[in-house]
């Protein structure tokens, strides 16, 4: 058996047009995966976001089925209860837990959802929402020490990567990517497992910093910039440590490499909540003279129908009696009001008057199961190229920036995939329709494991 029998290589956020067309003379080993084996475009979760995407194709459940429908999750249902999901919020195996319980040996390094750390058949290094090197970071607990040892600035993600500080940041980004792919060589050496994922999430933080120098489509475009390229060299390191990492591998290995999602220019921000205030959803005691999130302001939820969070989508919330603590609205009225905010939300426009094409996303209808507190509403705007801003006292329906920090790029729909079976050529082969709950199903029947039922995907022809 060759050794490992299955590598996944997963970027965070990497766009397929930048690999497939515009720069895929200059990626030559991801351009020979192509060549030789399949690729495609790999459709995202709804909501196509870090967390939950990972988590969903590592496991073939949405985030319906999962409870978890962003970074930060309601809580409970009090008005101010988001926080942060992580991997214990996953309740269901993953990949490389099936292929542990069919004897093989694996290793997941930095995948999201993966922290705090679990036992696996094998080596796991948590994600990125570990809070440093100082906390419980790996399974079993002594691989901690042996990182350590190889690399005492093991980092865990690239710290304030929506700052200014854009040389350090650039600094740090090819340090994460680099430290990646090095553990994954020392581990494929020393451990020989069957099967190893890795994500880097370079690529993800390398597009919020570095957009606007790159893409003359960008709103707020940065011509001549000494930044101009540094996504296109990221990309191409990339490339380079793929080809590195090859070499580690047998000549039949298997390799996926895959990401969760795309990105675009950033063109704007939708104030969420300033537009249910203007349309008489939402009533504050006060309104605030600066910028301020929702939760930091006073609000008179005894007048209030409707909220809304911000992010790389809208979520909506309504407040309904019974349910929430001051709740407006009764169960009778609830379908009617979503559907009233879905049809004043579908005509907003740009500022300069041109259609957003938002769609709005009812979760009952578009996940398998509803579990935890989802939003009563899911907006995109413009397939992600606006985001939402959650902030109140912004005194505008738009806005350029985003509230959280500098960005260039927000999220696209749409990821890549690209597999290359040396024992199965497909010479080209382009895929269509992938969506990334079909690489779990997909990898199960591959190497004949027994998938579980109501499993959301597809098995492709790869």
């Amino acid at each position: 058996m060759p050794t490992p029998r299955l590598l996944i290589i997963g970027l965070d956020c990497m766009e397929p047009s930048l690999v497939f067309e515009r720069w895929r003379q200059d990626l030559p080993n991801l351009n020979r995966l192509m060549t030789q084996g399949s690729y495609g475009r790999l459709e995202s979760s709804i909501p196509a976001i870090t967390v939950p995407a990972w988590s969903c194709m590592m496991t073939g459940r949405d985030p319906g089925e999962l409870g978890i429908y962003g970074f930060r999750n309601r809580r409970d249902r009090d008005y101010h209860s988001m926080g942060i999901s992580d991997g214990r919020a996953v309740k269901f195996p993953r990949l490389w837990d099936f292929l542990g319980e069919a004897g093989w040996k694996v290793a997941a390094l930095s995948v999201p959802g993966t922290s705090p750390p679990y036992p696996i058949n094998g080596s796991l290094v948590s994600c990125f929402l570990t809070p440093g090197t100082d906390v419980p970071f790996t399974h079993p607990p002594e691989l901690a020490e042996q990182i350590r040892a190889w690399m005492p600035d093991f980092m865990m993600d690239v710290p304030n990567f929506r700052s200014d500080e854009k040389a350090r940041i650039l600094d740090n980004l090819f340090k994460l990517c680099d430290q990646r792919f090095t553990l994954a060589e020392k581990l494929i050496v020393q451990d020989q497992p069957d099967f190893l994922m890795l994500v880097d999430m370079g690529v993800d933080r390398i597009h919020h910093a570095f957009w606007k120098p790159m893409d003359p489509h960008h709103p707020q475009y940065e011509p001549n910039s000494p930044f101009a390229n540094a996504i296109h060299d990221y990309y191409v390191h990339v490339d380079q440590q793929i080809g590195e990492l090859l070499q580690h591998c047998d000549e039949d290995t298997a390799v996926l490499v895959v990401s969760d999602h795309g990105a675009q220019p950033l063109m704007g921000g939708i104030c969420i909540n300033e537009w249910l205030i203007a349309n008489g959803y939402l009533t504050l005691k006060e309104a605030p003279t600066e910028p301020l999130p929702l939760d930091k302001v006073s609000v008179d939820w005894s007048q209030t129908k409707v909220w809304g969070a911000g992010g790389y989508y809208a979520r909506i919330f309504l407040n309904v009696k019974g349910r929430e603590p001051e709740g407006t609205i009764s169960m009778m009225d609830y379908e009617r009001l979503r559907d009233e905010l879905s049809q004043q939300l579908s005509q907003l426009t740009t500022p300069t008057g041109q259609s957003l094409n938002v769609k709005i996303f009812k979760p009952q209808q578009i996940y398998q199961k509803v579990r935890g507190r989802a939003p009563d509403l899911i907006v995109y705007f413009d397939d992600l190229a606006w985001r939402s801003v959650g902030s109140v006292g912004i005194g505008d329906l738009y806005t350029v920036e985003n509230d959280t920090g500098p960005d260039d790029a927000n999220h696209a729909p749409f990821g890549l995939m690209v597999f290359h079976d040396p024992r199965l050529p497909k010479n080209g082969q382009v895929i269509t329709d992938a969506q990334l709950y079909d690489i779990l199903p997909t990898f199960l029947d591959r190497y004949d494991i027994q998938s579980p039922k109501n499993l959301r995907g597809k098995i492709l022809n790869i």
